[in-house]
């Protein structure tokens, strides 16, 4: 039998694509058009939070600030990937979100499973110099071609199959379309953190962005629950893992929930997930539902080791509140 032996979490923010000199000056530019919300959900504009910040908000972000975030950041990116080199997996099963990747509004589920022999991931682009978002986007693509990573169809197929003997909705996907490749919650993990591993994956897909149907807090955890039932009831000897692939709050940081999050999910506490205001859970912000799935998925792990790095990156302290975390 299949056994969920190791789980993992981290975010994938562009930060993470990006150097530090970008962080340091791009972003005080490219925060003014992102979707931004308040602590209680509210959508509000870059204007009005750099007028709601701390008087001291302007020191927050001095490029020494920055600087020390950024090497505490890519210091918890090796410490994480570390931890997973020592783990043997048979498996690891992604669970993250679609950014109208390989889904558009024309058809967006709220849950789906990849079960295709193989997931493709595409070759880097020529990017123009100037375009310093598109050049760090593009680290998540394939320096050298076109690769396949392999899937554990077999699996992929079993949670399909359960999920829905266990009444969830689940859109089966054996196919992408010759112009698409990962979405990048899935293109990070593998160029991050299984650089140097042939592992099959299961990539499953959370619509945790887009109206009208991202799946809820609740059923994120109902989903992390099953998921755990299936593996267990998988028949081959398998050592499982399980990522949440996004996250943590972002595009305003939110500390509170953050801390929030973490504390439940090192106290095993689903009740306090579950009952989430999916209002909170808003634009980046949102990938915290793939870390609750993973989460209740884990009970029977121990939440070990975390980081977390508050990245603020503009004087309206807008930015990504940068996660890390292993279960065993």
């Amino acid at each position: 039998m299949a056994r969920l032996v190791a789980a993992f979490g981290s975010s994938h923010s562009i930060m993470l694509a990006a150097p530090c000199a970008d962080w340091q000056r791009a972003f005080r530019d490219s925060d003014r058009r992102m979707p931004l919300f308040d602590a209680t959900g509210e959508a509000i504009s870059y204007d009005a939070l750099l007028a709601a910040a701390l008087g001291d908000s302007e020191a927050m972000v001095t490029p020494e600030n920055l600087s020390a975030a950024y090497d505490r950041t890519f210091a918890a990116v090796a410490e994480l990937k570390r931890q997973m080199d020592e783990v043997a997996l048979d498996c690891l099963i992604v669970i993250g979100d679609d950014q109208h990747e390989l889904f558009q509004d024309a058809m967006m589920p709220s849950l789906a499973v990849y079960y295709g022999e193989t997931i493709r991931n595409a070759k880097q682009r020529q990017v123009a110099n100037a375009d310093w978002y598109k050049r760090a986007q593009d680290q998540r693509l394939e320096p050298e071609g076109d690769v396949h990573y392999p899937v554990n169809s077999s699996l992929a197929l079993h949670l399909i199959e359960g999920l829905t003997r266990r009444e969830f909705d689940i859109c089966a996907l054996r196919e992408i379309g010759p112009d698409q490749y990962e979405g990048h919650a899935y293109s990070y993990i593998h160029r991050t953190y299984l650089s140097g591993r042939t592992l099959p994956v299961v990539p499953i897909l959370l619509n945790t962005y887009y109206p009208p149907n991202p799946v809820t807090p609740l059923r994120c955890v109902k989903f992390g629950q099953t998921l755990k039932v299936l593996i267990e009831e998988f028949p081959e000897d398998l050592r499982v893992g399980v990522i949440a692939s996004g996250g943590l709050s972002h595009f305003v940081v939110d500390e509170e929930l953050d801390h929030g999050v973490l504390k439940a999910l090192r106290e095993k506490n689903l009740g306090y997930l579950a009952s989430l205001d999916p209002k909170r859970l808003q634009a980046g912000s949102s990938e915290i539902r793939s870390w609750i799935a993973t989460g209740a998925a884990a009970t029977d792990l121990n939440l070990v080791w975390s980081e977390y790095i508050p990245a603020y990156r503009t004087p309206a302290l807008t930015g990504t509140g940068l996660a890390f975390a292993r279960w065993a």
